[in-house]
């Protein structure tokens, strides 16, 4: 009921307070607070499965972004490909409704920072003369009978293999401002990467996924079609998802580089 002391209220200011105000709040919160981001697709697999959702601080974006701390080795992180790259491979450059393009968002894990030296040699990542101990995905990789070890991608930094957006290179040093990124699904095409696309710039990552949270439960095991590039079966008992998601311990043991 409207008092009698107040003049009732405009039908923009309706407009505002049931509609705009709540699309306000939520975009505030969704670009500045935290969100949560789906995961689309087997390329973080075994770690991350299609429809996964996932918790994303955004505020830590911002504030690296304004050279406030820095992500780190092992972060698994949201970003949009490269802009060369999405002119260059049709599935990384979306179109809405025909009106315009826009270049989807993907998740990677985060290898290399800037400075660092990668190389690649039979599937195994060396960082800054390290040897990277990956047997958190290649292990699993190893036991589907897929794990590429003999392809361009598996021996090389990048690899202009399929597309030619990058020239090949057998060690590849990660320019300033951007990130040297892969994703944990290392069969042979799997995922496309900093490997095929080059690096992503710090400007373009949305966030870092921080934890898995939806669904709840999810089957312990799951086995992976090697020929067709697809999740063949999910078995074994339902175990809690809800599960942090924080670097592994092989990067640990990595070195950062020597400035000279």
């Amino acid at each position: 009921m409207t008092r009698p002391d107040r003049p009732a209220p405009t039908a923009l200011q309706k407009l505002w307070k049931e509609l705009l105000e709540p699309i306000a709040f939520a975009v505030v919160i969704t670009q500045f607070v935290a969100t949560l981001v789906g995961v689309d697709g087997v390329s973080m697999m075994p770690n991350l499965r299609n429809g996964e959702r996932v918790f994303v601080p955004k505020y830590e974006t911002w504030l690296h972004k304004a050279g406030v701390g820095e992500f780190k080795r092992g972060d698994i992180l949201i970003f949009k490909p490269p802009r060369e790259a999405s002119a260059g491979i049709s599935n990384l450059n979306k179109s809405a409704f025909g009106l315009w393009t826009y270049r989807p968002f993907l998740i990677k894990r985060l290898i290399g920072l800037p400075g660092d030296r990668i190389s690649i040699t039979g599937g195994e990542v060396t960082v800054n003369g390290t040897p990277l101990d990956s047997s958190w995905t290649t292990d699993y990789w190893q036991q589907q009978g897929c794990w590429d070890t003999q392809s361009d991608l598996a021996n090389n930094a990048t690899a202009s293999v399929n597309y030619g957006v990058v020239q090949d290179r057998k060690e590849f040093t990660v320019p300033e401002g951007r990130y040297y990124v892969m994703g944990d699904n290392r069969t042979q095409n799997g995922s496309e990467d900093s490997r095929m696309i080059g690096p992503v710039e710090r400007r373009d990552v949305a966030g870092r996924a921080a934890a898995v949270v939806w669904p709840i439960m999810r089957k312990a095991n799951v086995t992976y079609d090697c020929s067709a590039g697809a999740v063949a079966e999910f078995n074994g008992d339902n175990v809690l998802n809800w599960r942090l998601l924080t670097p592994p311990a092989g990067f640990d043991a990595l070195k950062t580089p020597v400035t000279p």
